[in-house]
């Protein structure tokens, strides 16, 4: 048994934490897991888009207390500081993975949990969901670029309220401020993300790509710094095979390959 199973269908790949007794807790093998599969997703062009869920019940509910220990128990300083870079880089890799990505949760989304969810570009949740930054609770700060992902997903204030206070949501309050995507009936979240994921097979991925990687650093861009980006992203766009065959449906008068459903 693989702590992370990583399944291909069609273009869609699906990841999914299998650690179901530990609620999908993040611990030392999962992480590494993750270390190894996400170069293989970002370079393979046969996945346009990627679902991560949980195996059981839940989600993820963060990082596997049982390893971390106490703080007298890790050693040297530096061992902690390094652990956590090495998270980073992987993570990094999901946050900035050129491809949609789609989070399926049920049950719990905490601490790393949390942060694996807003790393996503949709989130869709069952109604049991829960979320909760819940690094307070133990004296920590949030980590897996939650203190710079939540802010951007909910504003400021309430990123502040909600990590301040270690507060629990539920899907439905989770939807209402942003954080979720769709709140789908129980049983069916990994069906509705697949759906969606499905939905991107025929999209540009050219242009998806380059639409995740400025809109990610826009809160850090200068207005024009996008317009430079814009301006070079679109000549490249326009070269692309994928627009040229566009523009000859277009003018035969044929569907489009790329359509968005009605709704959401």
């Amino acid at each position: 048994m693989t702590v992370l199973d990583i399944t291909q269908h069609g273009g869609t790949a699906v990841l999914t934490m299998n650690r179901p007794k530990a609620r999908n807790a993040l611990d030392i093998e999962l992480r590494e897991a993750f270390a190894r599969a996400l170069p293989t997703l970002r370079d393979d062009p046969t996945i346009r888009a990627v679902v991560l869920t949980g195996a059981g019940e839940h989600f993820c509910a963060g990082g596997d207390i049982r390893t971390i220990g106490s703080g007298g128990s890790q050693g040297d300083i530096f061992e902690g500081r390094s652990r956590i870079v090495a998270m980073q880089r992987w993570f990094d890799e999901l946050v900035d993975l050129e491809k949609p990505v789609i989070a399926a949760v049920d049950g719990v989304a905490f601490g790393a949990g949390l942060s694996l969810a807003l790393a996503a570009d949709f989130v869709l949740a069952t109604p049991r969901a829960t979320f909760c930054s819940v690094f307070a609770r133990v004296g920590y700060v949030p980590d897996m670029a939650a203190m710079y992902l939540l802010p951007r997903a909910v504003g400021l204030a309430r990123a502040k309220q909600l990590a301040f206070s270690a507060q629990v949501l539920g899907a439905a309050e989770a939807e209402a401020l942003g954080l979720v995507h769709q709140v789908v009936e129980e049983g069916r979240v990994l069906d509705a993300a697949m759906a969606l994921a499905q939905r991107f097979q025929h999209a540009p991925p050219g242009a998806i790509a380059i639409m995740k990687s400025v809109m990610n650093r826009a809160f850090e861009s200068q207005r024009q710094d996008v317009y430079r980006q814009e301006s070079l992203a679109q000549a490249l766009c326009r070269e692309s095979d994928y627009h040229k065959q566009a523009v000859r449906r277009f003018l035969a008068k044929e569907p489009a390959a790329y359509q968005w459903p009605e709704g959401r």
